[in-house]
């Protein structure tokens, strides 16, 4: 018989990953970023032009190589393609409890 695990939702905590609450969102934000550059067919070099980044930093960046780019990059990426980008900051869930972290992408 198969054991099966059920995951929390955050493949990097599950991996016993440092920092995994803050490797999820990057991951989150490359995804949209990449869904982006994807939709409006652009290569990597013209998405970097955009971007502000290197070619070969944004080729790192959407094969999940991002542990040098910060998530403030990241959300300025975002804005270069046209994006809003909103912080929202409110109350833990539960009084004794820590935040935290959610990444909510609007339609």
């Amino acid at each position: 018989m198969i054991e099966i695990e059920e995951g929390s939702g955050n493949v990097y905590a599950d991996l016993g990953i440092p920092n995994a609450d803050e490797m999820l969102v990057k991951a989150q934000l490359v995804t949209k970023i990449g869904e982006i550059i994807k939709s409006r067919k652009w290569s990597q070099q013209q998405a970097a032009d955009v971007l502000g980044l290197t070619q070969p930093k944004l080729s790192k960046m959407l094969r999940g190589q991002f542990r040098g780019i910060s998530e403030t990059k990241m959300l300025d990426c975002l804005v270069r393609l046209g994006r809003d980008v909103q912080i929202v900051v409110g109350p833990a869930r539960r009084a004794a409890s820590a935040g935290h972290v959610a990444v909510v992408f609007a339609t």
